[in-house]
């Protein structure tokens, strides 16, 4: 059987104000799953994807990402680039002027070279129904142009594993429905985290719930 691209091991987590946000968390994440996560607001569920890519780190247990233990900053780099993070806030994702800037950023940086950075902006653009939108202004689009343009950030990346804080937020019933078409088309492994069940009915193929600091497997649908 393959190695979990991602392993949490009794995994405990707190902010300086000493509340425990996780307590002993476990979790695996293999090829080819979609996992659901959900849970009530401030349970933990975006430090659980921070504490993945280092934005955090635990007080206690052991995090193995793409079969290695991460602790350092430098651990993390690697996780960076093969792990990719959709923030629950589009305007901490989107910091250049223009939408072309935006989503070619992350590959330009990665090295790769212009024009099949430029090749892979065309393309996540119309995946994402914003065919056209390369020359606009990010500080100007509505709050689901920005989500989706956020997405298209990381998807421009071709991560392994893509980790995704509320995609639907500001999302009407028309861009929700084609996220769903191409989440559910993608090869990456997911975890997903969403208050939307429907959403996560029609996309993850498991479903955990963090509550009172730990993980459980939740009913699919």
């Amino acid at each position: 059987m393959p190695e979990p691209l991602i392993v949490l091991e009794d995994v405990s987590f707190a902010y300086a104000s000493g509340r425990p946000v996780l307590r002993d968390a476990s979790l695996q994440l293999s090829a080819g799953e979609r996992v659901g996560l959900s849970g009530p607001t401030g349970s933990g569920k975006t430090t659980l994807l921070h504490l993945i890519v280092g934005l955090l780190r635990p007080a206690a247990g052991r995090l193995v990402v793409f079969s290695r233990e991460r602790w350092t900053e430098a651990d993390f780099h690697e996780v960076r680039c093969r792990a990719g993070l959709l923030f629950q806030d589009a305007d901490d994702q989107l910091f250049c002027p223009t939408v072309l800037e935006d989503v070619a950023f992350g590959p330009l940086n990665l090295g790769v070279p212009r024009d099949e950075a430029r090749r892979r902006v065309t393309h996540v653009l119309e995946q994402l129904d914003l065919a056209g939108y390369e020359g606009r202004i990010t500080d100007q689009l509505s709050g689901g142009e920005k989500r989706l343009v956020a997405l298209a950030t990381v998807l421009a990346m071709e991560p392994e594993v893509l980790l995704l804080d509320e995609p639907t937020t500001g999302l009407d019933d028309h861009f929700t429905a084609r996220l769903i078409e191409i989440l559910v088309a993608l090869p990456q492994v997911m975890l997903i985290v969403s208050h939307d069940r429907d959403f996560l009915s029609a996309t993850a193929t498991r479903r955990l719930r963090l509550l009172d600091g730990g993980l459980r497997e939740n009913e699919r649908h």
